[in-house]
């Protein structure tokens, strides 16, 4: 995989995983605040579970092909935790230059 590859496979499920988060607390909203369904929270709560562990997968291989420091992809891993702070992190490491390509290349 080719570091340009590996930085737009990573943009992507990062945002994937705040969609996908977005989708599950909306679904808890509906389960336990007007308690109408259980839908959403089936539906998104695998969904979710699948693409937090893509996350964790892309994010460590990414973090091998762009030589990250352990703590930018112990910070990214973490990232993974809080809803929607997959995608600060992943502006943060844009605007650092730590998802640029061509320099790894």
């Amino acid at each position: 995989m080719t570091p340009r590859t590996a930085v737009q496979l990573f943009r992507t499920v990062a945002v994937a995983e705040a969609l996908t988060w977005v989708g599950l607390l909306a679904g808890m909203y509906v389960k336990y605040v007007p308690e109408t369904s259980e839908l959403g929270v089936k539906i998104f709560g695998p969904l979710h579970g699948a693409v937090f562990v893509l996350y964790v997968a892309v994010t460590l291989l990414t973090a091998r092909r762009l030589r990250w420091s352990p703590g930018t992809a112990l910070l990214a891993l973490a990232a993974s935790i809080p809803p929607f702070a997959t995608v600060v992190f992943e502006e943060w490491a844009r605007r650092t230059g730590r998802l640029r390509a061509a320099e790894t290349a």
